[in-house]
């Protein structure tokens, strides 16, 4: 397959058969814990979308599908720390059980801000699944539900995960090459 983005990739890794396998896994289980409930998928733009759209077509649920867009990080490596709320979810969650489905848990900080945010709003219950985990950066006491994949602590692209924009459509997660971002 022919790729304007493949010069900038040091390595892949997970590919794409591997990333569909974990998926599917992902979405028998998910199913398991909600068959009989109607939960709401909540995506956290832009970086879920991949994963979400693959995920809810695994676990085959009668479920309903909303999406925020939260951001702490603008178009840098790290955190601001800060977390400002672009689009907020646009149904009433009250006595409803939330599945955030986030591409990575990295700090913390987002999915910690939206737990408590989401518990406020009276959510029911609200569980975590992610696609890839990176416990060495974790600055705030989070643990998905489901996890993808453990990642190490590279700057990792691909399958919906951007740099500046860039890379969200590779059909595998890999690790983007530090002189591509270094000096930012």
């Amino acid at each position: 397959m022919k790729s304007e983005l493949e010069k900038d990739i040091l390595k892949a890794l997970f590919t794409e058969e591997e990333l569909r396998d974990r998926v599917h896994e992902l979405g028998e289980a998910i199913y398991d814990r909600f068959r009989g409930k109607k939960p709401l998928f909540l995506g956290i733009l832009k970086g879920s979308f991949i994963f979400m759209a693959d995920l809810v077509r695994a676990c085959q649920l009668d479920c309903d599908i909303e999406f925020m867009s939260v951001s702490s990080y603008g178009a840098g490596t790290e955190s601001s720390g800060r977390i400002n709320i672009t689009h907020d979810i646009e149904q009433d969650v009250t006595g409803r059980d939330i599945v955030i489905v986030e591409d990575i848990l990295d700090s913390g900080r987002t999915l910690a801000f939206l737990v408590n945010y989401l518990k406020a709003k009276g959510a029911a219950s609200v569980i975590i699944v992610t696609l890839l985990d990176k416990p060495a950066r974790r600055v705030k006491s989070v643990e998905a539900d489901y996890a993808g994949f453990m990642v190490p602590d590279e700057f990792v692209v691909g399958y919906g995960l951007d740099y500046g924009q860039k890379y969200r459509n590779l059909p595998y997660i890999g690790v983007l090459k530090p002189e591509v971002y270094e000096g930012v």
